[in-house]
């Protein structure tokens, strides 16, 4: 009876001990099972082939540091020139905001990150926070009236959330099997919760130059600029007091096709994956 034999022979018997050499591409954040099985070529040319080893379970980890800064770099290089913004805003239902209102002090509360993005990113499903856009319109400057999320529109000025007094990481970047490119920015108030969390996991960006999103004086004033070609993420670590912002109603439609919410990365972009060795 013919045994089953590897069809590759990743290394050949040599005297004990040995150690194999391999480069493994493991993905972030995935249960593995792995056991070992040898096979020896004899000298009447078959193969004597041994039991399996005994399985070990594993499970990998997040994204390091070193692996966000492969993607910040990618990030870079298609971020673009940099455009002049004034506010923050965070479009969602009027239902959003009226609980917001009558059940929560007047504050939009932080809740925790979805799954969307890298599958790898040390923020999803642990860090809490507030979604914020800060992307424009290139012909006039202002917010796009249409949106994924909602025909309501909380507008804060951007000095409140981004100032000298406020982190900024850099967190991800992902599509959705289409030519639109996310980054995902995290601001964090020095010293809070979120900061602590995002010190030690996320690459810290120079507020005043960076490739996606700037905070510098200008003439005594603070100057606020954003990345044309990328659409930006913002994660803000505190609970935002609605009255420190306006709350009106867009006039364009809502894109529901747009939404990132629980977006799955597409694995096959060479734009926006890395390859990381275990």
């Amino acid at each position: 009876m013919s045994q089953d034999v590897p069809t590759k022979l990743v290394a050949k018997a040599v005297p004990l001990p040995m150690t194999v050499r391999g480069h493994w591409f493991l993905s972030p954040r995935t249960e593995y099972s792995v056991a070992v099985q040898t096979a020896v070529k004899q000298s009447d040319g078959e193969y004597l082939v041994s039991g399996w080893s005994e399985t070990v379970e594993f499970c990998t980890g997040d994204y390091a540091k070193e692996h966000l800064a492969q993607l910040q770099e990618k990030a870079e290089q298609i971020a673009g020139r940099m455009l002049r913004f004034s506010v923050f805003y965070r479009n969602h239902h009027k239902e959003y905001f009226q609980h917001a209102r009558t059940h929560c002090g007047n504050m939009l509360q932080t809740y925790l990150k979805d799954n969307s993005g890298s599958h790898g990113s040390p923020t999803s499903g642990m860090l809490h926070g507030v979604f914020f856009s800060c992307n424009t319109e290139f012909n006039t400057g202002q917010p796009p009236q249409d949106s994924p999320y909602g025909r309501w529109r909380f507008q804060i000025p951007a000095q409140r959330l981004f100032n000298p007094s406020t982190n900024l990481y850099f967190a991800d970047f992902y599509c959705m099997y289409t030519a639109y490119h996310y980054a995902i920015l995290v601001l964090a108030p020095k010293g809070s919760l979120g900061d602590r969390f995002c010190r030690d996991r996320l690459p810290l960006l120079d507020i005043a130059c960076n490739k996606f999103l700037t905070c510098s004086v200008e003439d005594g004033e603070l100057v606020f600029r954003h990345a044309q070609d990328l659409i930006l993420e913002i994660i803000y670590t505190e609970p935002v007091d609605l009255s420190l912002g306006t709350l009106g109603e867009i006039s364009g439609h809502q894109l529901m096709s747009l939404s990132t919410a629980d977006a799955k990365k597409d694995p096959s972009c060479k734009t926006c994956n890395i390859s990381v060795g275990r």
